[in-house]
């Protein structure tokens, strides 16, 4: 199969989805043009490394996995068990890495153990917290048995995070997410390398906006001496999720205010799933069937699908509901 990686969203999903798939079905899959439209194209190290952590998972072969590169050859084998060693490098994205790795592992004969290395909470990707909450909360409904243990925190530039997810084997089973009846607000309000009172002022400010939408909450902190400096803050309830990342000469009660006006936004829709699980949520509703309604078809839920249904005998429905949100069907 061949596929054009400058579809769509034409970044790193197509490349992660496809090869994901091509392990789960055993089809090879060329990819051209990766991330062709990108200030930098091709291959950055986290995709590099995401790639061949699959080939590693599958037995699998691959030519032109190498920086900057923006054709590849993906020929996967015999899917397996054990223990993975991964370490990115940079602060490249471990939740971006796993998200190509974890509907492969759950096909292997028994437990797969995989030890991440990178970036835990970095821009452009799910934080750590929001995939262990959401992304799994929504997954284990489906059947899928996972745990993620977050061992360090890696922020940009330096990362160094360290994380361990173990997949068991797994058979999904079809899941309605048409609602998120959710009133509780769960969170983790974090920082490394710098004052406590830094994660202390994102709760504060979170909690303030939380209670005043009339939601009840429990954000914990976490104050770390982890070889990288940062914060961030992380909010979930139910299906839906909010965070934000701290940054030099952003005040951490911005951070707070940021991540909770994230998650009160997806609140408000009342959407079974939020814009961004419902973008992760595709390869495994292929597998599974089922459905979900959300406030927003965003183009990398669009590219996900169209990646999806070259690989598998199945047609996404999308319909339009007059309450402001979409369902979203297979």
């Amino acid at each position: 199969m061949k596929l054009d990686g400058s579809y769509g969203e034409g970044g790193g999903q197509i490349l992660r989805t496809a090869v994901a798939l091509s392990a789960v079905t055993g089809e090879n899959v060329e990819i051209n043009n990766i991330r062709k439209a990108r200030p930098k194209p091709g291959l950055s190290v986290q995709h590099v490394k995401a790639v061949q952590s699959a080939a590693a998972l599958c037995d699998g072969e691959v030519e032109g996995c190498k920086l900057h590169s923006t054709d590849i050859i993906f020929k996967p084998g015999k899917i397996r068990s054990g223990v993975f060693d991964i370490d990115i490098g940079t602060a490249g994205s471990i939740t971006l890495v796993l998200e190509c790795l974890m509907p492969i592992a759950m096909h292997a004969p028994d437990t797969v153990r995989l030890n991440v290395s990178g970036g835990t909470d970095v821009l452009w990707s799910p934080t750590i917290d929001y995939l262990r909450s959401v992304t799994l909360g929504a997954l284990s409904l489906m059947g899928y048995n996972c745990d993620i243990r977050l061992a360090g925190r890696g922020y940009y530039p330096r990362g160094e995070g360290l994380v361990e997810a173990i997949i068991a084997p797994s058979a999904l089973y079809k899941i309605a997410l048409e609602t998120n009846a959710c009133t509780f607000v769960n969170g983790i309000s974090h920082s490394s390398r710098l004052p406590a009172h830094v994660a202390e002022r994102q709760a504060s400010s979170a909690q303030n906006l939380l209670q005043q939408e009339g939601y009840d909450t429990r954000i914990s902190l976490e104050t770390r001496d982890d070889p990288s400096t940062g914060s961030g803050l992380t909010l979930w309830c139910g299906t839906a999720g909010g965070s934000a990342l701290g940054r030099p000469g952003l005040k951490a009660e911005k951070v707070g205010s940021m991540a909770a006006e994230a998650l009160i936004a997806e609140l408000r829709s009342g959407a079974g799933a939020d814009v961004f699980l419902a973008d992760q949520l595709i390869p495994y509703m292929a597998l599974a069937g089922g459905s979900f309604t959300t406030g927003c078809i965003s183009l990398h839920t669009q590219t996900n699908i169209w990646v999806t249904e070259q690989f598998l005998d199945v047609k996404f429905k999308i319909e339009e509901l007059g309450n402001g949100l979409f369902r979203v069907s297979v």
